[in-house]
């Protein structure tokens, strides 16, 4: 059975990408950003292990979320059960959004010799970019904390080769 370990799960939000959508927390982050909002995420051997199927049969029986997403901690830093819980979830036509501290180009390079990023990557709509810089966060932000972070179609990106923002109001 693939496991995944989590910090925590929310199980209806509508302030963690557009929707109501149901958000997977990662537990594990090195990138300790200064002020960051969920600083319980950032050991390794904290949260709790999740059967990744048991997590795709309960999303798949919550009709009325709009999606999901992963956030952090760092997802990337659990490739491979996020990249299987990514193909899983696509397979089952579920938007899924991704909170990453690491830059869109970053992950571009690192998927070129890192099969799960490339698959997580592949399988996902909405890429939500860059490290929280409490110089920059602002209030009225929609969909992220500092405005240094961008909020990107992953699969435009993908499509055209150069990086293709949503914007929000």
């Amino acid at each position: 059975m693939d496991k995944i370990r989590l910090a925590g799960i929310a199980e209806q939000s509508t302030v963690n990408g557009q929707g109501l959508r149901k958000v997977f927390f990662s537990q594990g982050c090195s990138h300790h950003c200064k002020n960051c909002f969920n600083p319980e995420t950032w050991p390794f051997t904290g949260g709790q292990e999740f059967d990744i199927l048991d997590l795709v049969n309960q999303i798949t029986k919550e009709t009325y979320l709009t999606g999901v997403t992963f956030s952090g901690g760092e997802p990337f830093q659990q490739a491979k059960a996020f990249a299987k819980l990514a193909v899983l979830l696509k397979k089952q036509h579920i938007n899924i959004w991704v909170y990453s501290g690491y830059k869109y180009e970053t992950l571009l390079k690192l998927s070129q010799t890192d099969l799960n990023i490339k698959m997580i990557l592949h399988n996902i709509n909405v890429l939500v970019d860059g490290k929280y810089n409490e110089k920059l966060a602002e209030s009225n932000l929609k969909y992220r904390g500092s405005s240094n972070q961008r909020i990107i179609n992953v699969p435009e990106s993908l499509k055209l080769g150069k990086t293709q923002l949503l914007l929000f109001a």
